[in-house]
């Protein structure tokens, strides 16, 4: 401290004297562009190759690097599986329209920003205390969180990469490098085949009466995702008409008279129906 009252207030309006007779720094954007800094790297962009597909990959190296985690990727792996990882959609609420593919070329099929499905944090808990919170026991670690939730949530995922210190893409590689772990719920296909012999044997009703007992229509999946109401492609060759499908399976036993209680108790008996955490 100064030993001269008032040397600290005259040192500041010093300094504001020198200041007010410089010249002001404010830009009139956008009439002016600012000054860009040098270390400024602007906006993600994704480059296109001469076929006009995107080069990404989603080989999750630049959200590895990324030292603040700003970077979203979402796209459908090698074995036809989607995800979405980790980014900066989760932090600020929004989405990049330039959304990551892998080599298939397909389109993230949610192209606008959602936020992944919430689950219970405590069962995940328990499981990494079973394995003592040890990134090298990930694949035990993840098994157990598949048995717990039908599949992998990015919301489990993400716990899991926190908590076990390992990074997020070190977890997704793990999960996507095992055939039997899956991003995804089952989905069962309930179908109707709407061929000319089927539509004269009662098809259009027996369609009906099956979306009522699902409580959807025909093309559209179930309130809960977990069935999916479809059109057979092609007639199954021998099957009787009219004709309804499981999984591509026949059901010859479905017939208009039943097929509301058959797809109410599909829906019921169905293992995705649980209460999902």
């Amino acid at each position: 401290m100064s030993s001269i009252p008032g040397l600290g207030l005259a040192k500041g309006m010093a300094l504001t004297l020198r200041r007010f007779f410089q010249p002001p720094v404010t830009i009139k954007y956008p009439e002016v562009d600012p000054d860009i800094a040098v270390k400024y790297r602007g906006r993600l962009q994704l480059l296109h190759d001469e076929h006009g597909t995107l080069k990404c990959e989603t080989c999750f190296q630049c959200a590895q690097a990324c030292p603040i985690e700003c970077i979203d990727m979402g796209g459908t792996d090698t074995k036809g599986r989607f995800a979405i990882h980790w980014g900066a959609a989760e932090t600020y609420g929004e989405r990049r329209e330039e959304s990551a593919l892998r080599r298939s070329g397909r389109e993230v099929p949610d192209a606008p920003y959602a936020r992944f499905e919430p689950v219970d944090l405590d069962a995940v808990e328990a499981i990494l205390e079973d394995n003592e919170h040890d990134p090298h026991r990930m694949l035990s670690i993840l098994e157990a969180v598949q048995a717990e939730f039908g599949h992998l949530p990015v919301a489990a995922l993400k716990h899991v990469s926190h908590r076990t210190g390992a990074w997020y893409a070190m977890v997704y590689g793990t999960a996507s490098y095992y055939r039997h772990l899956q991003f995804e719920r089952t989905v069962d296909e309930v179908a109707v085949c709407r061929c000319t012999a089927c539509l004269m044997a009662g098809g259009g009703r027996l369609a009906e009466a099956i979306g009522a007992g699902l409580r959807t229509d025909l093309g559209r999946p179930t309130p809960d995702g977990r069935i999916r109401f479809a059109a057979c492609p092609t007639h199954v060759p021998g099957a009787a008409a009219p004709l309804v499908t499981l999984d591509g399976e026949p059901q010859p036993e479905v017939r208009a008279a039943n097929a509301t209680a058959w797809a109410q108790a599909l829906a019921g008996e169905h293992p995705a129906t649980r209460t999902v955490h």
